[in-house]
C-alpha cells in the first residue's frame, strides 16, 4: 500500500535548463561551464557544493580563479540560480491536493544557494511556503552525498520515517530510479515532456 510520494525536484516540479545556467557562466566569462554543469548532476567546485564538501565561501573561493576579477559573488549566485526556471502553480496545487492522501516529500541534489533563495521563494509565491506543500525534504549538501549513492535514500527513509515499500520515488533521472528501484521504492521515470500528474493518474493515485 503506498503511504508516501518521494519526489524529485528539478525537472520533475520544478523546471530547469542546464544551458540557461550554462550562457550565464559564459556572459561572465567563464571559458568551460560546460565541463561543470551536467543535465542530472554537477562536476568541480559546483558538485563539491551540492555534496556539501564546500561551503558556499569556499564556493565562491573555487571559481575565483575561472572568471574575471570583478565579478561579484552575488553573480556567481545568480548565474548558478540560472538553472531553475521556476515551479508552475498548478504543479504547486497538485502537491497539495496529494497531500490529503499521502504524505508528500522532496529527494533533490541540490545547493545551499539555490535551496535558501530561489527555491524557496518559489515554494513562496502563493502566499505558503515548502511545508505548504510537502512533508519534509532532504538534500544533498545537507546529507552530504548526492543521488544516485544509496546512502541518501537510506537517510531519507531514516529522517521522513518511510519505508521503501510503501513509497514511490519520482525522478526524471534513470540512473536515480534504478538506484532507488534496487532499495525497493516503487519509481516512476519523469521523462522530458511528461507531467508527474498525469504518471500519477497513470498508477490511479
Amino acid at each position: 500500500m503506498i503511504k508516501n510520494l518521494l519526489f524529485d525536484l528539478g525537472g520533475v516540479i520544478m523546471n530547469i535548463d542546464r544551458n540557461h545556467c550554462v550562457e550565464a557562466f559564459k556572459k561572465l566569462g567563464m571559458e568551460n561551464p560546460d565541463s561543470f554543469l551536467g543535465e542530472y548532476s554537477q562536476t568541480g567546485p559546483f558538485g563539491d557544493l551540492e555534496s556539501g564538501k564546500i561551503s558556499v565561501a569556499e564556493f565562491h573561493q573555487a571559481l575565483r580563479p575561472l572568471l574575471p576579477k570583478d565579478v561579484t559573488d552575488e553573480q556567481m549566485d545568480e548565474a548558478f540560480s540560472d538553472f531553475l526556471l521556476g515551479i508552475p502553480e498548478y504543479r504547486l496545487n497538485a502537491l497539495k491536493e496529494l497531500r490529503k492522501k499521502y504524505k508528500v516529500y522532496i529527494l533533490s541534489n541540490t545547493n545551499p544557494i539555490m535551496w535558501n533563495n530561489r527555491i524557496a521563494s518559489e515554494f513562496a509565491k502563493q502566499g505558503g511556503n515548502l511545508s505548504t506543500y510537502t512533508d519534509g525534504a532532504i538534500t544533498s549538501f545537507e546529507e552530504k552525498v548526492m543521488k544516485p549513492d544509496a546512502r541518501i535514500f537510506e537517510a531519507a527513509c531514516s529522517k521522513l520515517n518511510i519505508k521503501p515499500e510503501e513509497t514511490i520515488f519520482l525522478d526524471d533521472s534513470e540512473a536515480n530510479t534504478k538506484a532507488a528501484a534496487a532499495l525497493g521504492f516503487e519509481t516512476i521515470h519523469v521523462a522530458p515532456d511528461t507531467e508527474f500528474t498525469e504518471l500519477l493518474k497513470d498508477k490511479g493515485l
